[in-house]
């Protein structure tokens, strides 16, 4: 049904005549009765008698006009709840990613998004590189911080965007040799009691392919997910780790790697062939507006 012809229908019902509903509408009186007889033409039913008092619904016109009212109520709701989601005064935001990025690099862009957007719903999810870059893939989450290289489905494509620049450090607890060092060479780490992330992990894997390079054997005793848990643990003397630079507290001790940095790089994932909502279009301009810059 014309949704012109809809209007033109409830104006009339409420004005009683063709002249005045014209001019409420600011159609001619001509194009008023020409929406009208279509509207009765397409339900094959008379919608309004033509009586000296002027113009009076009938039964089938009574009928129509509370669905008329209803439907296009919630047309003028759906319209503004569309100019509220582009507006951002409505909506929701998905985002997923590693430890490094929910612990560290998420919280204060959030909290900025937060303060201009208070009424979008934030939901985060922490998982690996591969399981966030999945979740992106099927639609559970809109965007996604990843660890380079992820396997990116062909179907649906995604696009990775290169973000931030990281570098994993090793640090170790006080009393350990390491600890007196400014820098670690592989070679140092020869059956060094290790705690890691756990395996499978874009971290891990980064981590295993240099040990595996170096051509050296390490003692792993504990495998974690929490990088503050990992943190406690060498704070406890247990062993040493790899964590990122934006993990470190103010002027804590890190050994760089003397022969070559243990360099990562974190990309954004989202799909390419969808549209993102507002809400996440505006948070992806906050995350390449204010990439987190790699501490001294």
């Amino acid at each position: 049904m014309d949704l012109a012809a809809l209007r033109s229908f409830l104006v009339l019902a409420q004005a009683g005549t063709v002249t005045r509903a014209a001019e409420e509408l600011g159609l001619t009186q001509p194009a008023v009765s020409n929406q009208l007889a279509r509207l009765e033409g397409e339900l094959a039913q008379r919608l309004f008698d033509r009586t000296p008092q002027g113009m009076q619904l009938t039964a089938a016109g009574e009928l129509l006009r509370g669905y008329v009212e209803e439907a296009l109520g919630r047309l003028a709701d759906g319209r503004a709840a569309v100019a509220e989601l582009a507006g951002l005064e409505s909506g929701s935001l998905r985002v997923g990613g590693g430890a490094t990025a929910t612990t560290y690099l998420l919280p204060a862009l959030l909290g900025s998004y937060h303060a201009r957007y208070p009424e979008i719903r934030l939901f985060v999810r922490e998982e690996g590189s591969q399981a966030v870059t999945e979740a992106v893939a099927t639609g559970e989450l809109d965007l996604g911080i990843v660890t380079l290289p992820v396997r990116s489905p062909a179907h649906p494509p995604l696009v990775v965007e290169p973000w931030v620049n990281d570098e994993l450090v090793l640090i170790a607890p006080r009393r350990s040799r390491l600890a007196k060092q400014h820098a670690f060479a592989w070679p140092d780490l020869e059956a060094e009691p290790l705690v890691l992330f756990q395996a499978g992990s874009s971290v891990r894997s980064l981590i295993d392919r240099r040990l595996a390079a170096a051509g050296i054997a390490v003692q792993i005793v504990m495998e974690l997910r929490s990088i503050e848990s990992i943190k406690q643990m060498v704070r406890q003397g247990i062993g040493a780790a790899f964590v990122s630079r934006f993990a470190l507290e103010r002027r804590a001790r890190a050994l760089p790697c003397r022969e070559r940095p243990l360099n990562r790089q974190l990309a954004l994932v989202y799909r390419q062939d969808r549209s993102l909502s507002p809400a996440a279009e505006a948070f992806l301009e906050l995350l390449r507006r204010e990439a987190p810059a790699l501490p001294a």
